[in-house]
């Protein structure tokens, strides 16, 4: 996720000159209007709409802010004690469905106290405060690593009243899939933390993992949900080339990092986005809302519409149902788009971080200019430039004139006016009219002030700028600041960021900090594995004018080539869980911890091979640290030698037992033993005979002899299970049996033939079944079925073969035969 967009990579000294920086407001369509409602909200990276119409805004650092009535409030609904470094810190609210009765407020963010994880909360309100000490510790994720990015943090309620929650992979892809842990999912919870009994992973999971209602997401920062009928739409931020909107249904696999965008094609089992775009027109998608006001007023076509934006393209979108597969421009010139709302007043609102902004769109149709950003007063130095500048909105085209103490200026004809000032300028008052075909609105008068002192000087001493770094480096920053006037400026005057580029994006790495001239920061050791990256120091010295001096100093990566190779050619290898085939090089920064690893077993040739060993010693998966010089890791394979983990033919007793509490047909259950055939109509049902050469094999209905119908499964199920097997870790694991189902045409769809699995999670997993065809008449016949068990490598599993008759008047026969487990 990029949180700042940033331009320039080479060592500079900028003297800012103004108090502060007029915000730019952004390019709305023709018959809509925007407004202002609150600036110099510090680092706001979420919000959310109360009922009673009030907007909270999460800020990183903690604080969650209230916009009552159009006006920010000075008081925090609540401060957390947050870790804001990198894209950490408090990231989500949501309010509880029954919040006029309960009052409950939940929050998404990252703990300050070791281990440092996500954490989600819920608070009690008490009017426009949370209530003291009324945290409620919802749900506790995983510990995060010492990467700072990807934490996702969106949190909304859904229609059915569960809690949905978009976790970040904490920049490690393999997290993404697996359902080992909560990290890269959507999740879905209950209001107090509780899972819900039908999430797709129930019987596939345990503990806090049965939350998982998606899977295969990198950086779910937003999404929203639909209030009218529960459409999720996600928004997953991309790693090098595309940004994806993704409809969001249970138990899917969105497919990071196997995939991204659409690219690759056709990847079994993943869930494709139903709209994405390429990095040449942003970097992160942010802010998700659903047109669904409780008051409509933007036109009939809005309705259903779907509001995104990105951070660095600075644009505001729509999807349009019911496919919601083609993107229509909605604003532009937006800075730094954090997030997007729906307001019931049927407002639009958006979040800008750069200069903390929260702005209300609205629809005004054919309007006069309305301003929604004022002319603000400036103060610099003699002989510098100012620069005054205006937002508004209204019906295209909207003409400017500037004046001066009144008076029009000549020239002063766009949308900001810029000269050099002059000591006899001080005092200066300056204002734009605005107009269109239906009015106009004159603006507010802003005050240049010239000071005829200088501003300071401020120079960092420690690190120099082009030092080079490892992944894992500890720094140490230092810097002096002077004042023509003041001297040598305080420690208060001093403010230091460090931000992390890459490409042409920036990710914030340590948060504006005042009142010190020396500090410490440690180089990040995972997450952004790209080795175009750097970091930037800034320090901001500000005199008793409050005029200020920002230098920077850029220390940029050591970097080595690393190189994969393999014994066998093509072979296919991993680097950070994402599939590559050898020869595979790519070039890293030195200190920072990747993953290889390996597919085994794997074919080439016409000749499965399975993994051997690393050059380096490591394991089929491991973690390298990128090394201080080009290095070679070399993944050898040998032929695949296939063991057998389990068989039985039946021919002897070996521990099967009917599936305790299971066999609810009162007749016709499992039995092993030597069949006779019945036949129905010509048609063998059960057959005369086990599979080859076996005498025994396991039978429904075997009491009944030859007696088609008189004793076959009937009014119930049956489940036979066998004795425990334990599978080794790795591999391909394949069991192989053989079986028939037969039956009369009075079956139907609900009879059926059909083994599980119960592994580690004591939770039987159906892995195969075969039904009955209604008003038709099958014949027994011996089948061979195979089926990948490699998900229960390394667990001690037993199978259960199963079979059920729940059709009235339907003869139920059915055998299996020649059962192997084997591993490759």
């Amino acid at each position: 996720m990029s949180l700042h967009h940033f331009r320039g990579l080479c060592a500079s000294v900028i003297l800012i000159l103004c108090l502060g920086s007029p915000a730019q407001g952004a390019t709305v369509p023709t018959g809509f209007a925007e407004t202002r409602v609150a600036t110099g909200l510090p680092s706001p990276t979420a919000m959310a709409i109360a009922p009673d119409g009030r907007i909270f805004v999460a800020q990183q650092g903690g604080a969650l802010r209230v916009v009552k009535n159009g006006a920010l409030l000075t008081q925090p609904f609540l401060t957390v004690s947050v870790n804001a470094e990198g894209e950490r810190g408090l990231l989500g609210v949501a309010f509880d469905p029954n919040f006029a009765s309960n009052s409950f407020v939940y929050v998404y963010y990252t703990t300050s106290a070791s281990p440092i994880h996500n954490r989600i909360s819920r608070f009690t309100a008490n009017g426009d405060v949370a209530v003291a000490g009324s945290e409620v510790q919802i749900m506790n994720l995983p510990n995060l690593s010492s990467a700072t990015n990807h934490n996702g943090g969106a949190i909304h309620f859904g229609t059915d009243g569960k809690l949905y929650v978009g976790v970040g992979e904490n920049a490690s892809s393999p997290n993404s899939p697996s359902l080992n842990t909560t990290l890269g999912k959507l999740l879905r919870i209950n209001a107090d933390g509780t899972i819900p009994s039908d999430n797709p992973f129930i019987s596939q999971t345990t503990g806090q993992n049965q939350a998982i209602w998606a899977r295969g997401l990198r950086n779910p920062f937003t999404f929203a949900i639909d209030p009218t009928n529960g459409r999720i739409h996600i928004n997953d931020v991309g790693e090098d080339m595309w940004e994806e909107v993704n409809l969001g249904i249970a138990g899917v696999d969105y497919g990071w990092r196997r995939a991204e965008g659409p690219d690759p094609a056709g990847v079994a089992g993943l869930t494709y986005p139903i709209y994405y775009y390429d990095h040449g027109q942003g970097c992160a998608i942010t802010g998700g809302a659903f047109y669904r006001p409780a008051t409509a007023t933007f036109p009939a076509e809005y309705a259903g519409r779907y509001f995104f934006g990105d951070y660095c393209g600075g644009f505001i979108r729509y999807l349009s149902p019911p496919n919601y597969a083609t993107a229509t421009a909605f604003a532009s010139g937006i800075s730094s788009l954090a997030d997007i709302q729906v307001h019931p007043d049927g407002s639009l609102y958006y979040l800008a971080r750069s200069n903390g902004d929260l702005v209300r769109v609205q629809y005004t149709a054919n309007t006069a200019p309305t301003i929604s950003a004022q002319p603000a007063n400036v103060t610099v130095a003699a002989g510098q430039s100012a620069t005054f500048s205006v937002t508004a909105s209204g019906t295209a085209p909207l003409a400017y004139q500037w004046q001066r103490n009144g008076a029009n200026i000549a020239g002063a004809t766009a949308r900001t006016y810029t000269f050099t000032t002059a000591a006899a300028d001080n005092g200066a008052m300056f204002r734009v009219l605005v107009s269109n075909a239906s009015g106009s609105v004159l603006s507010s008068s802003a005050t240049l002030t010239v000071l005829t002192n200088s501003a300071p000087t401020g120079r960092i001493t420690a690190p120099t700028n082009g030092t080079s770094y490892r992944g894992g480096q500890a720094f140490t920053f230092t810097g002096t600041g002077t004042d023509p006037e003041d001297g040598n400026l305080p420690p208060s005057a001093f403010t230091w960021r460090v931000d992390f580029h890459h490409d042409d994006h920036v990710h914030p790495f340590m948060a504006d900090t005042s009142g010190i001239t020396t500090g410490t920061f440690t180089i990040a050791n995972r997450g952004e594995t790209s080795a175009n990256v750097f970091y930037r120091v800034i320090l901001t010295v500000r005199d008793s004018s409050g005029l200020t001096n920002t230098s920077q100093v850029d220390i940029r990566p050591l970097t080595s080539v690393v190189r994969l190779e393999s014994n066998l050619a093509n072979a296919q290898l991993t680097l950070d869980g994402g599939p590559v085939a050898v020869p595979y090089s790519f070039t890293g920064v030195e200190g920072v911890i990747r993953s290889i690893g390996v597919v085994t077993p794997q074919a080439s040739g016409g000749v499965n091979y399975d993994f051997a060993n690393w050059s380096d010693g490591g394991q089929a998966t491991h973690e390298i640290v990128t090394p201080t010089a080009d290095t070679t890791y070399t993944a050898m394979f040998q032929p695949s030698v296939t063991t057998t983990l389990f068989s039985d033919n039946f021919e002897s007793s070996t521990g099967w037992a009917l599936t305790s509490g299971a066999n609810t047909a009162p007749r016709g259950r499992w039995q092993r033993g030597d069949p006779q055939p019945t036949v129905f109509n010509g048609v063998t049902l059960q057959l005369g005979s086990c599979d080859g050469a076996s005498v025994n094999c396991y039978i429904t209905g075997l009491a009944a002899g030859s007696a088609v119908g008189s004793a076959d499964l009937d009014e119930g199920m049956t489940s036979v299970q066998s004795p425990a097997i334990a599978i080794p870790a790795g591999g391909t694991v394949t069991l192989r049996f053989r079986y028939y189902l037969a039956h009369n045409n009075n079956a139907t769809s609900a009879d059926y033939f059909r083994v599980r699995v119960v592994g580690s999670s004591g939770t039987p997993t159906t892995v195969f079944t075969r039904a009955g065809r209604a008003g038709t008449v099958v014949g027994g016949a011996w089948t061979t079925q195979t089926v990948n068990l490699s998900t229960y490598a390394g667990q001690t599993v037993r199978l259960r073969f199963e079979a059920a008759d729940a059709a009235a008047g339907s003869i139920i026969e059915a055998g299996f035969d020649n059962v192997t487990v084997t591993r490759q």
